[in-house]
């Protein structure tokens, strides 16, 4: 007998509205970082957003220079894994080297180096941290396997409308292949995130940009048809 096993909802009044990332997401295959299956990133800033979503974990990158405040808050906010920015492009070297060790006393589960970093900057991290690190590949011109030489331990694949071709680039590489584990920017539709497991991704991060502007709206027209 074939039975469908449902997993049971619980729930109350007030904690209802959760924010539910694509459901396509969890056929990857994850990635496990402590014992914990990360399948499902929330890409966010928004310590709402993160406090009420069914994420398996939160990456916290932001196009500013890493501050430890920031950082602090998004922890407090989070009760999943946090995956720490801490640099890459104008910060790096020591300063990113800071943010890490910080971030690792303050509890996430990994740090991530934004592409272009340097050689010497992955290394200077990877001497003051222990949790992984996760570099952000952004197109074909870096060396990777260098990259994973110095310690990188998961690619982050931000490449647009190109992400899932990146991928599969990275899964064809010879000294690579499925050596290492994925993270890949999943797109907008349940295709372009179905494309992109497909191609060779093991988790996917979802851009939660304008979701609580969209569940408030519809909260505030509910309240408005109500009275």
């Amino acid at each position: 007998m074939n039975l469908k096993k449902e997993i049971p909802n619980v729930t109350t009044d007030l904690r209802s509205d959760i924010i539910e990332l694509p459901d396509v997401i969890q056929n990857a295959s994850g990635i496990r970082i402590f014992g914990k299956v990360i399948r499902s990133i929330v890409y966010s800033m928004d310590v709402a957003v993160i406090a009420n979503c069914d994420a398996d974990a939160v990456l916290a990158v932001y196009p500013w220079t890493p501050n430890t405040k920031i950082l602090q808050a998004v922890s407090t906010a989070a009760n999943i894994p946090v995956l720490a920015g801490i640099g890459g492009g104008l910060t790096r070297g020591l300063r990113s080297a800071t943010v890490g060790f910080f971030a690792e006393e303050a509890g996430a589960a990994a740090v991530v180096l934004n592409g272009p970093t340097n050689i010497d900057t992955i290394k200077e991290v990877r001497r003051v941290v222990d949790i992984p690190i996760i570099y952000t590949v952004t197109n074909k011109q870096e060396d990777l396997v260098e990259r994973i030489d110095a310690g990188v331990k998961v690619f982050n694949v931000a490449g647009g409308k190109d992400t899932a071709k990146l991928v599969s680039w990275i899964r064809g590489l010879p000294d690579i292949g499925n050596k290492i584990p994925i993270i890949a920017s999943g797109g907008k539709t349940k295709e372009q995130i179905s494309e992109t497991i497909k191609n060779g991704a093991n988790a996917i991060s979802y851009t939660a940009y304008g979701l609580t502007e969209k569940l408030f709206q519809e909260k505030m027209a509910k309240y408005r048809k109500d009275n």
